[in-house]
């Protein structure tokens, strides 16, 4: 429950975005939205409890069958659900099934007493040209996201219909994961979903331009790069069927206190 319209017990499900990957690293610890999130909340209240659940490389299912029972029983009033990228980024797969899992831990939490919300996701082949063929199970999961929520009383952060998603200072080097810029922008999407007191729609706005936008040589020389330090390897784990997350638990698996907002 909340007080005075206070969170006092936040968690969060999902995969790598949720987890921070791209906002730090294993060494220093990693952020990410959630955190951030999380961060902003103790404004309102210093006392709240967080807790995040969510491991890189799981799929909609994954999360739901592994962090929505640990969820359940930590009895969060707000909760946040991030997961499907995974999932679309396969060879096959159905978005229903997807949608599915989704809207099934959309249900448990609010039926639970939780404020739940969620994000839409950006289209990945403004970043990853590569990318294209997903292009349209991404359009069909957020449309199944934005009425799963609906029926639930979810608060929907629409980052796909952000205007600089395709701005790469918004995204790490591997362009699957957000930088810390990225990871910011969504913590305040969301914080302006919920109504957090303080927040606004300046999340939304078109960044500034670059001041010299790439040479046409750069850009090709990038991609040939990215290619071989990401593409290569995330492909060779897709074909030996190994995940990211292999042998991986949540960061912060219980509630406990966090600082205030960081610089």
């Amino acid at each position: 429950m909340t007080v005075s319209g206070r969170y006092l017990r936040y968690v969060a499900l999902g995969d790598s975005q949720t987890e921070g990957v791209g906002d730090g690293d294993d060494l220093v610890g990693l952020r990410g939205w959630a955190d951030r999130l999380a961060e902003r909340l103790t404004i309102a209240n210093p006392d709240l409890q967080y807790a995040n659940l969510a491991v890189r490389g799981r799929r909609a299912s994954e999360v739901r069958s592994e962090q929505l029972g640990p969820a359940l029983a930590l009895r969060p009033d707000l909760a946040t659900v991030v997961a499907g990228v995974n999932d679309l980024l396969r060879l096959r797969v159905k978005t229903a099934t997807v949608a599915d899992d989704l809207e099934a831990m959309f249900a448990a939490l609010t039926g639970s007493g939780a404020r739940v919300a969620t994000v839409t996701f950006p289209d990945l082949t403004r970043v990853i040209p590569l990318a294209r063929p997903v292009r349209s199970r991404i359009l069909d999961i957020n449309d199944r996201i934005r009425a799963a929520a609906a029926r639930h009383g979810v608060a929907v952060a629409e980052i796909a219909l952000h205007p600089s998603v395709a701005d790469r200072r918004f995204w790490s080097e591997d362009r699957l994961h957000c930088s810390p810029l990225g990871h910011q922008l969504i913590a305040d999407a969301v914080a302006h979903a919920l109504q957090v007191p303080g927040s606004d729609g300046s999340w939304s706005e078109p960044a500034p331009s670059l001041a010299i936008p790439p040479s046409r040589q750069w850009r090709a020389t990038a991609e040939l790069r990215w290619a071989a330090t990401f593409l290569g390897p995330w492909l060779g784990r897709r074909l030996r069927g190994q995940s990211s997350g292999d042998q991986r638990t949540a960061k912060h698996p219980q509630l406990h206190r966090i600082e205030g907002p960081q610089s």
